[in-house]
């Protein structure tokens, strides 16, 4: 009896705790925000405010429903991210005269229930692995989408814009999610032989030439979008997360060594000979350079942006007391500078924790889960986080050069939002199923199923089979 203490427990009361922790975060940032403005508490306070709540209790019950041994930490984090998002977004509205905050609102609102619908249409994450090719095949739609004349819209230089009914989406957020469910639906079938095959060199052994296809194949994708939609965020992307997938499931330093060669190689030959990545380059190199200053497309942004943190300094200006809104672009592709002045060093390092904690819960998941594919697929959507973030993070604070890529669940934009919420909600299923029992009243250690019965040992034994 003492060996039945070993079944998961569902752990949603936590969950509802912290998520009503995340709430007051989130509402205590909108109060700062409207408490320091010169019109004081806006309606806004309480309509948005209750609108995030009732979307966060609902998909709440949700997981009580449908995914109730899901990680009790990743929805209160996300939670609590967006919700400061929305705030500061908020925030520069009111020194703009600009509703962006209601469209943010509004794309959260699609965005969750979208999540939700993903919970409960899909149950297992494993029937995913079954769409391994077709989702290569969206993956190419999605990103041919804004080349399409008529359809693809060009801002800021960038083509990866669609526009439907006088909406913009960007495409290439999906495509993250159906190049992570390709890559680790191919890796996980043909794992065995990639490890196996090939020749040694010294400690590294090498893979085939026709194993080399895959890699191939995502190097000449984020090369294509480097040229053609000039989104220098989105090729790092792609290629990092097709990096880390196969080092995963194979454990070979030979593939990061091959990878790194590539993206070195294909670095080099963009900044020579691609007018857009040079520019990016010379202004991350000689941002404080007035030429590259004042110049279209230079450095201001970067510039602006740093004196923006150092005006913050260790605890920020306050919320609503700061000048954020003199960085173009503070509400999406700065919102970091923005976040940095008026909450100091401490304020980002708790939203860097924040994330720190959502990625290793979804490693966690990873860990925890008891099929390659899912294994794969958390990894890829963790790291796929994880490397936004740093990538944004660097950009702004000057230590790699600034991209095009989005803040996940902070900077303004519906199309970010959606693809992370429903990463979230994969997130979410595969924790789920790894934590849940595989018999009703039998735990899945194996020190109590070999207890079970012999039908039911035999039923295990083929589900353990079946997902292999």
């Amino acid at each position: 009896m003492s060996e039945l203490k070993t079944v998961p427990v569902p752990r949603r009361n936590m969950e509802l705790l912290l998520l009503l922790l995340a709430l007051a975060v989130a509402m205590g940032a909108y109060y700062l925000v409207g408490a320091n403005s010169d019109n004081g508490l806006s309606k806004e306070f309480i309509t948005q405010g209750l609108f995030l709540a009732g979307l966060a209790l609902v998909f709440h019950v949700i997981l009580r429903i449908w995914a109730k041994y899901a990680d009790p930490v990743i929805l209160p984090a996300t939670v609590a991210l967006n919700g400061i998002g929305l705030a500061m977004i908020h925030r520069i509205d009111l020194a703009r005269n600009d509703d962006t905050a209601l469209r943010q609102i509004l794309w959260t609102g699609v965005a969750m229930v979208v999540a939700m619908i993903v919970l409960w249409a899909i149950r297992d994450h494993r029937i995913l692995r079954r769409f391994t090719y077709i989702a290569l095949a969206a993956s190419v739609l999605l990103l041919i989408l804004p080349l399409i004349k008529g359809l693809g819209v060009e801002i800021n230089g960038a083509r990866i814009w669609v526009n439907f009914f006088g909406l913009s989406f960007q495409p290439g957020e999906l495509a993250k999610i159906t190049l992570a469910i390709f890559f680790a639906g191919y890796l996980s079938s043909n794992r065995e032989l990639i490890l196996l095959a090939g020749k040694k060199l010294g400690p590294m052994q090498l893979p085939r030439a026709r194993d080399l296809g895959p890699m191939i194949v995502a190097w000449m994708v984020s090369i294509g979008v480097l040229v053609i939609q000039k989104d220098l965020g989105s090729s790092i992307l792609f290629f990092g997360l097709f990096m880390v997938m196969i080092y995963v499931a194979t454990a070979r330093v030979s593939w990061i060594v091959i990878g790194t060669l590539m993206l070195v190689g294909g670095g080099v030959f963009a900044y020579l000979t691609m007018g857009h990545v040079t520019r990016r380059i010379d202004g991350w190199i000689n941002a404080f350079d007035p030429d590259i200053y004042h110049a279209v497309g230079g450095s201001r942004q970067i510039v602006e942006g740093l004196f923006g943190l150092a005006n913050g300094g260790l605890l920020g200006t306050g919320l609503g007391n700061g000048s954020p809104y003199m960085v173009p672009l503070a509400n999406s592709d700065m919102i970091v500078a923005s976040l940095g002045e008026e909450l100091g060093l401490i304020g980002i390092a708790a939203i860097v924790l924040l994330f720190l904690i959502l990625v290793s819960r979804g490693m966690r998941a990873a860990l925890g889960s008891r099929d390659s594919f899912g294994k794969l697929l958390a990894t890829g959507f963790s790291f796929t986080l994880a490397l936004q973030c740093f990538v944004v993070i660097g950009g702004v604070t000057r230590l790699i050069p600034l991209t095009g890529l989005t803040t996940p669940f902070m900077a303004a934009g519906g199309s970010s939002l959606l693809s992370n919420w429903i990463i979230v909600a994969l997130l979410l299923l595969i924790s789920h199923n790894s934590r849940r029992p595989m018999l009703s009243g039998v735990s899945a250690t194996p020190e109590v199923a070999t207890k079970a019965p012999r039908r039911s040992r035999s039923i295990l034994a083929r589900r353990k089979e079946a997902q292999l």
